[in-house]
């Protein structure tokens, strides 16, 4: 069983027992105790309570990582409504459309985000708050407006006299709601996740006892706190430890990831595979590659003290400080995991979804074997559907106390995913007689984006099937990029008098404009006409494993 009973117990309690210790920053900017954490959750507890929002009513939220994102997250949670984290990357349709199809009664948005925003969209809404300042952006509730401008100065006095032992949130019980994290946009092919707050204390509670942090260590937050693995260990976790979180509040570019860590020497590293193997790639190939390292690595004893040199270099790259660096979101290459086992590089790969918010595996680096990913967490139960899952891939099944509730508002995909209790992944591995997972691919269509976003093709596939001249598509991906194969509809084009020859340069028009529809990290690099029908399956299904690795 969990040992966190309520929500209160990872946000209450590291208030009061770190009262004084820093607890959220901005990279470069400003530094925020758990005290002063505390503070703004008050206001904003009375904010929403000048609003009329009810415990399980749900607010959106949409912005790049920063403190306030974090504070507002713990104030929605520990109030007792549902929070909706929303990828700032989404287009701003389908972020009209999450805020709708969530039901959400607040919003609070990022500077950049809002200028794209349209209110009259989002009807719905009560209000519209700034995640910079909390301050009102738009109200549609006047009795709401002046009921808050009325209490505002006791509330500042009561924020003023706020001492450790005055700090008491709601009993709300894990069992409850408490995120929707949608995983697409909604036209089409929506899915909000709906994570108890079970959910978050399992993969808390999870990392408390295995990721050994401890008051006072430095975390730095890079990956989308939209995104359940970001979410769960850059934020909550560290938080509920009472370390000090440092958010890096813009584009995470490599450079600016490496300055942070370089100045903030982080305890723990959690990345993904784009980070590490663009590392690899830049700072280390080039020379290990060259024709006299290469004999040098190739000679007993020498070549120990080359590769010592070599992790010491790469460790300095994250800090130096951390004692594990995880992996997740995404598959490592094969050929970057054999070359940081040589260098004995302290690292290892975790597995997870957001339907289980997120953790499914981990093993610690010490005992990580090589392409695994780790043991099932003791929160979990796991079987792969096949008659012998030590040596047949089959589709990994999961059941236990993180799994999500279901889909919000979404019956039909909740009964397909969820089948006599077990959550079917989509994934197929084996594991092998010592319990460790090893994943062998997906079968479901699913791609995973460059920093472990869920990418639907079938969404995608959907704009490109409405554009004239297309009769039907498929996208894959090839060598890290989304790629559209396109069956034209060859009657249109004749009856159109188009020179076949001509198409390309039409699509490629198509393809710019699809892309300002969709988020930046499922956008298409290109097209490519294919010229024959796709095979399809007797229910008509294309046969998606057919093309998955075309090299057109």
């Amino acid at each position: 069983m969990v040992q966190y009973n309520y929500v209160k117990e990872f946000v209450e309690r590291p208030i009061r027992e770190h009262w004084e210790l820093n607890a959220l920053s901005d990279f470069k900017g400003v530094t925020h105790t758990y005290a002063d954490v505390a503070r703004k959750i008050y206001y904003l507890h009375k904010l929403y309570e000048a609003w009329g929002v009810k415990q399980g009513d749900k607010i959106a939220l949409i912005g790049r990582n920063n403190a306030n994102w974090g504070i507002i997250y713990l104030s929605v949670i520990s109030y007792g409504a549902v929070i909706v984290p929303i990828l700032p990357d989404f287009s701003p349709t389908e972020m009209h459309n999450i805020v709708n199809h969530s039901d959400s009664v607040l919003l609070f948005a990022g500077e950049m985000v809002w200028d794209s925003l349209n209110q009259a969209e989002m009807p719905n809404l009560k209000a519209i708050f700034s995640v910079t300042d909390f301050s009102i952006l738009v109200s549609n509730c006047h009795e709401c407006l002046v009921r808050f401008e009325g209490s505002k100065d006791s509330v500042m006095n009561e924020i003023k006299t706020l001492t450790p032992e005055k700090i008491s949130f709601p009993d709300i019980p894990n069992s409850e709601l408490g995120v929707i994290s949608y995983t697409s946009g909604t036209t089409g092919f929506s899915k909000g996740v709906m994570l108890s707050l079970n959910s978050l204390a399992a993969n808390i509670d999870y990392a408390r006892n295995n990721m050994h942090l401890v008051q006072g260590d430095q975390i730095v937050s890079f990956l989308p706190l939209a995104h359940a693995f970001g979410c769960a260990f850059e934020f909550l976790f560290p938080f509920a430890m009472g370390c000090h979180i440092t958010f890096l509040t813009r584009i995470p570019s490599p450079p600016i990831i490496l300055e942070a860590f370089a100045r903030i020497r982080p305890r723990l590293v959690l990345t993904v595979p784009l980070v590490i193997e663009k590392i690899f790639k830049k700072q280390i190939q080039p020379k290990i590659e060259t024709p006299a390292m290469k004999v040098l690595m190739n000679i007993p004893l020498l070549n120990r003290l080359i590769f010592k040199k070599i992790n010491e270099k790469l460790s300095g790259a994250f800090g130096g400080n951390f004692h594990e660096v995880v992996i997740g979101g995404a598959a490592l290459n094969p050929d970057v995991e054999r070359f940081l086992r040589r260098i004995r590089f302290k690292y290892t790969v975790g597995y997870g979804m957001t339907e289980c918010g997120p953790l499914i595996s981990y093993s610690g680096w010490r005992t990580n074997p090589m392409g695994s990913c780790g043991k099932l967490i003791n929160y979990l139960e796991m079987k792969i559907d096949s008659a012998d899952p030590n040596n047949e891939v089959g589709e990994i099944l999961i059941r236990g106390e993180n799994v999500m509730l279901g889909y919000y508002k979404n019956p039909e995909a909740t009964e397909k995913t969820m089948k006599d209790g077990w959550l079917h992944t989509g994934d197929l591995g084996v594991l092998d007689r010592n319990g460790f997972i090893y994943i062998k691919g997906r079968s479901k269509s699913m791609i995973l984006g460059p920093s472990g976003q869920n990418i639907y093709p079938e969404e995608i596939e959907a704009r490109l099937n409405n554009l004239p001249f297309v009769q039907e598509s498929l996208v894959i991906e090839q060598k890290g990029k989304l790629v559209g194969l396109i069956y034209p509809d060859f009657e249109s084009i004749q009856q159109h008098g188009i020179n076949p020859n001509e198409l390309e340069p039409v699509l490629e028009e198509h393809r710019k404009e699809v892309n300002k529809h969709l988020p930046q990290y499922s956008q298409i690099a290109r097209l490519i006409v294919h010229n024959q029908e796709f095979e399809k399956t007797p229910k008509k299904s294309i046969k998606r494993f057919k093309y998955q690795y075309s090299e057109n």
